[in-house]
Parts: structure tokens; C-alpha cells; sequence
């Protein structure tokens, strides 16, 4: 234990005091943490109450979901450049209390379309105060440590999904209604005030990626390479990105990966509870379950990703993610659903650090923020395409039995996708 406390110590206080990026990670922790235990891990079962209220079809619900990927895609470029432009802490402030007060008026609903507003204003404040954000805030206060810090961010959200079993415990205690808007006011009153320890980049207080002082050798590169952009080094800007083989092949996969991720988050508990029989308690423990296990995978990037081939882990995940779907295709116990829920939670939670890393260690930390949010553009209808053909399909067939298949097919397709996203240099 010791040995342990003393290989973390440097990372942590690399001049003898707690530097600051870490204070970031944590509040960025946190901020995820919330989101995750409230809404984003809840979501699947707050559309099994109001289907149960309302008697809306699965598509429908499903579509809500999609239309607000879509749109969050289409906000990624600019949201990326103010982040660029004005810093995260701004951006922050603004998306959580969008965040806040739209879960206290999605309590109040009583139609589709109260449903359709409410949720995108939920999208839209969890996308311009939560993961995209913070990533950029991270990526410019990491180098080394970069995989750690953004698997540290993520552990956040994993514990989030571990605690679910206390929203479903209010969510069946005192109803859905009355859980929103108890959710908006804790998002208002404690994450909101996180928002002041995010400083734009190490520079702006006299601090260095890592907390780590450069040796003169270090500086004079890194300023050859800022003013020749023919250098390898050089940080690319959004407009050399998106001319890279890398940028595209980076993002399709992200893009299949979360097809797989958004139909589950949003039909997992509707097919546990509807279509395999078992009760709601019994899918919340399955998603806890699953979510324990992308802890674990998060835990094990922190130790492996700034060690080995990051691509490899990633194409890795994604024929986890493939053999996972298709134990939950034939499950015929809930053996088959547990085996499921640790093989996509592990996959789930190595990839998802990674996708930002990889980014960061191919383009550099400059235009971080723009090549993101145009990333987004790619990665986000991937994530609204899942869950609507699976809920066309559930309805029309009255299962997802070809709907999981089909994605066991994308999970494949985007392992190639990473397989070819080979790291670019600029011309010589």
C-alpha cells in the first residue's frame, strides 16, 4: 500500500502541493457523478414510467432521445469553439442551470410535445455543462497524465450508475415527478458552484500541463513547433483535422460505438422489465451491475492508457461490445443478462476515455475544443439512430431480439474503423 501511495504521490503533487488539474478532474468528477446518478443512468426507467403514465410507444419515446443527439450534434462545433473561445467555466454555468431548471419543469409534463421540449433543454444543459466541457478543460491541463485524468472524470458517472438503486428506490417511493424536480434543485445548489475552480489552461495562473515544470529543451520545441505548422508536432487546427483519414475513421467508430451505448441507456430496462419478465428492482440491479463493470474498465485504463496502444484496447472493446449484444439478443436467463452487463459495462468503460485521448495525442490540446464539437457532428446521430431502430423494430416485432443483432454487426464495423485510424502528421 505504501509502494502504491508512493508511485501516485508525484502524479498527484509533482512540486510538493495537490496541482491543480487534479482539483478540475474532481470537480468534473462530481458534476458527472451527479448527472449520471439523476438522470443519464436513470434515464431508461423514467421512460418506463412515463410509457406506463402515458401509454406513449417505444419509438416515440426513443425518438425524444434522438432528435436531442442530433441536435446536440449539430451544437458541437459551435459549442466547441466558445469553449475554445470564452473557456469551460462560463459554458459550465450556463449548461447546468439549463440543466437544473429543465428537470423541474420536465416534472410538470402532460404531453408529447411538454415531453419533447423539456427533454431537449435536459439534452442541451447536460451537453453544454457536462462531459464535451469538462473533456476539453482536462485535455489542456494533461499531457502525461491525460488518459488518467479523463478515466478519473469518468469514474464519476461509474459510481453514479453504481448508486442507481437510490433514484429507483425514489422513483418508486415517490414518483417520478416529484424526483425531477428534487434533481434540479441538487444540480443547482451543488454542481453549479464547482464551476469556479475550472480555469481555461495551466498558463492563465502560472501553472504547466501536469503541474510538471518543462526543461529549456522541452520549451524551445514545443515553440519551434507553435510557429511552424509544418512540424510534426504542431497542434492541428479543426480544418487540418477534419482533412485527416484519422479524423473520419476516429469518428465513425466513436459513432458505432455509441449506437450501442444509446440503445441501451435507453431500451435496457424496458427488455429486462417488459420483455424478459423481471421486475424493476431486478433492472436497476442489472444496471448497477453494469455499471460497476465500466468502473472496472475505467480503473483499468487510468493504469493502461498512457502505457499501450490505446487503439488496440479500443478495437478491443468494440468486439466486446458486439459479443454482449448478442448474449442479450438470446438471453433465456438472467445469467445471460448478467453476462451481458459485465462484458458491455468493461467495454464501455475502457473506451470511453479513450475516444478523447486518442483525439488529444493525434491533434494536440490547442483546437481541442473546435475539433470536438465538430467530431460531434459524426459521433452524436450515431447515438440517435440506435435507439430508434430498435424501438421501430421492438414495436413492430414485439422484441429487440434483431435490433441487438444488427448492433452486434455495428460493433464489428466500428472495430475496423479503429483499426484503420492511424496517427497523422502534418507535411514535412
Amino acid at each position: 500500500m505504501r509502494k502504491v501511495f508512493h508511485s501516485v504521490l508525484p502524479i498527484i503533487s509533482p512540486q510538493g502541493r495537490i496541482f491543480h488539474g487534479w482539483r478540475i478532474a474532481s470537480a468534473g468528477a462530481l458534476i458527472n457523478f451527479t448527472g449520471s446518478i439523476l438522470f443519464f443512468n436513470a434515464f431508461g426507467i423514467y421512460l418506463l414510467l412515463i410509457e406506463n403514465e402515458f401509454g406513449w410507444n417505444k419509438a416515440i419515446l426513443a425518438g425524444a432521445f434522438a432528435l436531442t443527439r442530433i441536435g446536440s450534434g449539430l451544437l458541437g462545433p459551435i459549442q466547441g469553439w466558445m469553449i475554445d473561445r470564452y473557456g469551460p467555466q462560463v459554458i459550465l454555468r450556463w449548461g447546468l442551470s439549463i440543466f437544473g431548471f429543465a428537470l423541474i419543469g420536465f416534472s410538470t409534463i402532460d404531453s408529447l410535445i411538454e415531453f419533447y421540449i423539456y427533454f431537449f433543454l435536459i439534452q442541451l444543459g447536460t451537453s453544454l455543462g457536462g462531459f464535451l466541457t469538462i473533456t476539453v478543460a482536462l485535455v489542456n491541463w494533461f499531457k502525461r497524465h491525460r488518459a488518467k485524468s479523463l478515466a478519473f472524470l469518468q469514474l464519476g458517472g461509474s459510481i453514479g450508475g453504481i448508486l442507481i438503486p437510490i433514484t429507483v428506490f425514489c422513483l418508486e417511493t415517490f414518483g417520478w415527478r416529484a424526483t425531477a424536480s428534487g434533481s434540479g434543485l441538487v444540480v443547482l445548489l451543488v454542481t453549479w458552484p464547482l464551476t469556479r475552480i475550472f480555469d481555461h489552461r495551466p498558463g492563465d495562473i502560472g501553472e504547466t500541463p501536469d503541474g510538471v515544470l518543462e526543461d529549456e529543451s522541452e520549451s524551445i520545441r514545443r515553440s519551434r513547433a507553435g510557429s511552424n505548422r509544418s512540424g510534426r508536432n504542431a497542434d492541428f487546427t479543426a480544418k487540418e483535422a477534419i482533412k485527416t483519414s484519422a479524423f473520419w475513421y476516429l469518428a465513425l467508430g466513436h459513432s458505432s460505438s455509441l449506437v450501442i451505448v444509446g440503445t441501451v441507456m435507453t431500451h435496457l430496462v424496458l427488455h429486462i422489465n417488459g420483455n424478459l419478465g423481471y421486475s424493476l428492482t431486478v433492472a436497476g440491479l442489472v444496471v448497477s451491475f453494469m455499471t460497476v463493470m465500466q468502473f472496472v474498465g475505467v480503473i483499468s485504463t487510468g493504469f493502461l492508457g498512457d502505457r499501450i496502444n490505446k487503439r488496440m484496447i479500443v478495437l478491443t472493446c468494440m468486439m466486446l461490445h458486439g459479443i454482449g449484444m448478442l448474449l442479450l439478443s438470446f438471453a433465456q436467463n438472467i445469467w445471460m443478462v448478467v453476462a451481458f452487463a459485465a462484458l458491455h459495462g468493461i467495454a464501455w468503460g475502457s473506451r470511453g476515455p479513450l475516444m478523447q485521448t486518442i483525439r488529444a495525442d493525434y491533434f494536440g490540446p490547442t483546437h481541442f475544443g473546435s475539433i470536438m464539437g465538430w467530431s460531434s457532428m459524426i459521433v452524436m446521430p450515431g447515438m440517435a439512430i440506435g435507439p430508434i431502430f430498435a424501438g421501430y423494430i421492438a414495436d413492430r416485432t414485439g422484441s429487440y431480439q434483431n435490433a441487438f443483432i444488427s448492433l452486434s454487426v455495428v460493433a464489428i464495423l466500428g472495430a475496423i474503423f479503429f483499426l484503420l485510424a492511424k496517427h497523422p502528421y502534418h507535411a514535412e
